[in-house]
């Protein structure tokens, strides 16, 4: 059973090169040291070890999780072994032999964060012995209770920036209930945050302007500023939704091209990013 222990520093963890800090850079930066990819059961330690892989999903008990940004192991080789499992660095002991991987947790530090649940799964998960295939530039490593990790090598691509960016809204609804924006919407609703603490956009309706202020993950937004264009039916609802936004404060996350923004009330919109001219300059 996965028990955390610390027995070293931080300082000596990072010297050692044992252990990333949160917010390190993403990417996989290294490459097999055979110069050679397996396909299908490993057959090889160099086949695993060496690489930057970054975990793209937990499954656990068959229900499958994304991982967050910056998520990856190394199974030895260059860059050391351990990694970074969603808030804390995390050193290891791992041994590869044929399609089978050992991994016996080391020393790691005690940060708390939003990721941590996510964190103790996988650490759980991955503590002990696992079966490993290879398929290319992704890796499955899969536990005796059935539990699943997919990881790849490929880099992970930067997600686009909340601010500078236009986000055309895809849905609105709650979590349970998301719903695509009718026809008659669709495309016409847009967001855009200003570096200078502003947004301004379209709600399907009217266009709006108005502060919007970022600041751990979430946007205080101030009360909106519309212009005086009649509308009923759909576009009349969506502006009613996204108002919902307005005047209060609102979790945003960003993945990948994709932007989630949840309102006090409990109310999701669905964004996805196109740069916007500002942006491009």
């Amino acid at each position: 059973m996965y028990k955390q222990r610390v027995t070293q520093t931080l300082t000596v963890l990072a010297a050692a090169g044992l252990l990333a800090a949160c917010g390190s850079e993403s990417g996989s930066g290294d490459s097999d040291t055979s110069g050679k990819k397996d396909s299908g059961s490993v057959g090889s330690k160099t086949s695993l070890t060496g690489v930057r892989w970054n975990v793209e999903s937990l499954t656990v008990d068959g229900k499958k999780q994304k991982a967050p940004d910056d998520v990856y192991v190394r199974l030895g080789g260059k860059g050391g072994t351990g990694g970074h499992f969603g808030c804390n660095g995390y050193g290891a002991d791992v041994s590869v032999k044929g399609d089978t991987v050992r991994f016996k947790p080391g020393v790691h530090t005690q940060m708390a964060c939003e990721a941590l649940d996510f964190e103790n799964s996988l650490a759980r998960a991955i503590d002990g012995k696992l079966k490993a295939s290879v398929d290319d530039d992704r890796l499955t490593l899969t536990n005796a209770k059935g539990d699943r990790i997919a990881l790849t090598s490929r880099p992970v691509a930067p997600g686009a920036p909340l601010q500078g960016t236009t986000w055309t809204v895809d849905s609105v609804g709650t979590g349970d209930s998301a719903r695509p924006l009718p026809k008659q919407v669709a495309g016409k609703a847009k967001l855009i945050f200003g570096k200078d603490g502003t947004v301004r956009g379209n709600l399907g309706c009217n266009d709006v302007t108005g502060k919007a202020e970022a600041h751990d993950g979430a946007l205080a937004l101030g009360a909106p500023k519309l212009t005086r264009m009649m509308c009923v039916g759909p576009k009349a609802k969506t502006e009613s939704d996204l108002l919902k936004l307005f005047d209060g404060k609102a979790e945003y996350e960003v993945k990948d091209d994709g932007l989630t923004l949840t309102a006090e009330d409990g109310t999701v919109v669905s964004a996805t990013a196109t740069l916007s001219a500002d942006a491009k300059k």
